[in-house]
């Protein structure tokens, strides 16, 4: 590895390694186990009332693995695909899964029949656990797979006692939200425990490079390709996280809300596995966009982080009640997956009265590799500075290196970066060099103290007049006006200029209107930047983790008025 400058190590906190050593476990089973002797009789995951231990969750993901590999016949290295929101089953089913020597493909329960299809078909998986609300999305397309069973889990099946049957109750039979489905031979997720229990199994020797995690990206530009995250590259995030950490977090006493689905790599490794290592109590959300739902259920816990995206942070903030919980154990508030808007943040920091710090990572660095420090007094405007044994550089297109506070593609070295993408040598090639650096496709800048700014998505990038106009540049001015709940700015043809800008706005203030914001823009953007067309909208689209879908409304604009 050849040597590069490292501004960002004397711009550390006090405590915090320049290293981690990402071969001091062998798998990720290796830590969830230590973990679990450690805390066992802590509560790890806790839904609808009920709190699964950590000595429970090492019981039940034993008897997962035992089903798997005994009754299954799954052989090392298999695919087992997991289709589900955050529910009991999903950790359970993670931890088995790994332990027995197998590789998890982790599927979006919203895909369509033609994602899921190729998802399945790609990955090779031999079997699915997934929520039945989604079973007939399977039915659909399973005998074009290698699927081999089928195991079906509800909402609240492992919530014991009346509790979980009135829940699922509703969802089957009140809300109806269970459409038939006509698979065969399937099994429940209790069945398979049941099976696996009375199963005689011993955990194979798992290392350090086999494939944990085939985490499927990149499908709003083409076909979904699948990252391959080897044990080596989850263990490396996890330390290096929790180095980060450093001395915020106290053994077996934090609680995190996890409102970000466990299918997507930032809750996965941030929340599940992080602070795992720390004995964390996980507080399960279902479904994050019922925001009243939400912050009903936040109203009986002290509870000390939590994670999201700015459409989150945004939605709670907008919510009634959110401002009249309890946040004072609340040490940590972690913003990730789209650019978190000041305004957001500021407003965050004056209703709950913690930072909102900034991260970035990618799914193909597992995910985390720059994090703005703990101590962070306000928000920067910064994604952070590049973790323990990470190194990041700003290259312009020839590959060169750009001097400081210029704008280049931000590329990302370091054990925590994937191995490739699954059966796609081609495009490896493409985002990976001979020397381990990860093209990001981020257009970024470094300081001279080492903290980077993400300036916006390589593709998303608006051409006017021959400037470059950043769409979280403009959508960052946009969102400080107080009568806007919502903004996405985006890049649409114009025969004079290239293109112009767009904005889609979601209005907080019934009473906004187009010229209003059009004077707005005036007044705080130069004239190239500001929006020539405004649409207001009642929502947005977003992905499943909350993420404004840009693409989308460009080619909804461009099929409706022509390119």
């Amino acid at each position: 590895m050849t040597d590069i400058p490292r501004p960002w190590l004397d711009s550390y906190p006090p405590g915090i390694p320049a290293t981690i050593d990402p071969d001091s476990y062998t798998s990720v089973s290796a830590v969830m186990q230590e973990a679990c002797r450690e805390f066992r009789d802590r509560p790890a995951f806790t839904q609808f009332g009920h709190t699964y231990t950590y000595g429970e969750i090492d019981r039940l993901s034993r008897d997962f693995a035992a089903y798997l590999t005994t009754h299954l016949k799954l052989q090392r290295g298999d695919r087992v695909a997991l289709m589900m929101p955050n529910v009991h089953a999903y950790p359970i089913a993670i931890f088995g899964v790994l332990r027995a020597g197998l590789t998890v493909v982790n599927t979006n329960p919203l895909y369509t029949a033609r994602e899921l299809k190729h998802q399945l078909k790609d990955s090779g998986a031999k079997a699915i656990l997934v929520l039945e609300n989604f079973a007939a999305t399977v039915a659909r397309v399973i005998d074009e797979t290698d699927i081999q069973q089928v195991i079906l889990t509800s909402a609240a099946e492992l919530v014991p006692g009346v509790k979980g049957r009135a829940v699922d109750f509703v969802v089957r039979h009140i809300k109806r939200m269970v459409p038939k489905h006509g698979l065969r031979d399937t099994i429940t997720m209790k069945g398979a425990l049941r099976l696996g229990a009375a199963a005689s199994y011993s955990d194979p020797d798992v290392r350090s490079g086999e494939i944990a995690f085939l985490q499927y990206t990149g499908g709003t530009t083409g076909l979904a390709k699948g990252a391959m995250l080897t044990h080596r590259n989850m263990i490396a995030n996890m330390l290096q996280v929790r180095a980060w950490l450093g001395h915020t977090c106290t053994p077996g006493q934090e609680i995190i809300v996890t409102a970000l689905p466990l299918y997507h790599i930032f809750a996965l490794t941030a929340n599940c596995l992080v602070f795992m290592q720390v004995g964390g109590r996980n507080l399960l959300i279902l479904n994050p966009r019922d925001m009243k739902g939400f912050v009903k259920e936040l109203k009986p816990w002290k509870f000390t982080v939590l994670t999201g995206v700015n459409t989150l942070f945004n939605g709670l903030l907008n919510t009634e009640g959110f401002d009249k919980l309890d946040f004072s154990k609340l040490h940590l508030s972690l913003g990730g997956g789209m650019a978190v808007q000041r305004a957001v943040a500021e407003r965050w920091k004056k209703v709950t009265g913690c930072t909102l710090l900034e991260a970035y990572g990618l799914t193909e660095t597992a995910p985390a590799a720059c994090i703005n420090p703990m101590n962070l007094p306000d928000y920067n405007g910064a994604i952070g500075l590049p973790i323990p044994s990470t190194d990041a550089c700003v290259r312009d297109e020839n590959g060169n290196d750009v001097p400081v506070d210029e704008v280049g593609e931000l590329c990302i070295r370091g054990p925590q970066v994937m191995k490739g993408y699954w059966q796609r040598p081609d495009e490896t090639d493409k985002v990976l060099d001979a020397a381990g650096w990860l093209r990001t496709g981020d257009m970024s800048r470094m300081d001279a103290k080492g903290y980077f700014y993400i300036v916006d998505r390589k593709k998303d990038m608006i051409l006017v007049s021959g400037f470059n106009v950043y769409p979280n540049e403009v959508e960052d001015v946009v969102a400080a006006h107080p009568g806007v709940l919502e903004v996405a700015a985006v890049g649409i043809p114009d025969k004079h200029s290239g293109e112009i800008v767009k904005l889609f706005v979601v209005r907080k203030d019934p009473a906004l209107v187009e010229s209003d914001l059009m004077d707005y823009c005036r007044e705080n953007l130069t004239g190239y930047k500001r929006p020539r067309e405004i649409e207001f909208r009642d929502a947005l689209p977003k992905s499943n983790v909350g993420k404004i879908l840009r693409r989308e409304l460009r080619d909804e604009h461009v099929n409706r008025n022509g390119g």
